[in-house]
């Protein structure tokens, strides 16, 4: 079901049908409660979330809505996703159209991702730096 590019997340939702819309602005809340820091932007033609890089992002295709929380966020809720019986692949998670949203899912993926990306922004950071040695 995807649709020519959309210049805001909202022009995204906007495209959609009302039902798939409330599905879509369920996740958006989701993701903007819990990542309030995130930069709001479109990326590869859905909705994107940046903080201190990728964060998470969502699209939607012809029979479920496409949640890409990156491999490290699939892999940590790996068991949850197989035990919730959610299609899903190394970086992405399928939510059927005809089912709500898993907003426990959503929220905890989404907490791990910002913890995650804080703490890698964090080692980065202090990469570079040099230590002075003591004489």
């Amino acid at each position: 079901m995807y649709k020519d590019f959309a210049g805001s997340v909202d022009e995204f939702i906007k495209r959609y049908p009302k039902p798939i819309q409330q599905q879509l602005k369920t996740l958006r809340a989701c993701i903007k409660t819990h990542a309030p820091e995130a930069t709001e932007t479109i990326s590869y033609g859905m909705p994107a979330y940046k903080l201190n890089g990728p964060l998470v992002y969502f699209g939607v295709h012809a029979k479920h809505i496409g949640f890409y929380p990156t491999g490290e966020g699939v892999k940590a809720f790996e068991k949850k996703i197989i035990q919730l019986g959610y299609a899903y692949s190394k970086g992405a998670i399928q939510f059927p159209l005809d089912q709500p949203i898993p907003v426990d899912l959503v929220e905890a993926i989404v907490k791990h991702r910002v913890v995650s990306n804080k703490a890698k922004s964090s080692l980065r950071q202090g990469f570079g730096k040099q230590v002075k040695s003591k004489k």
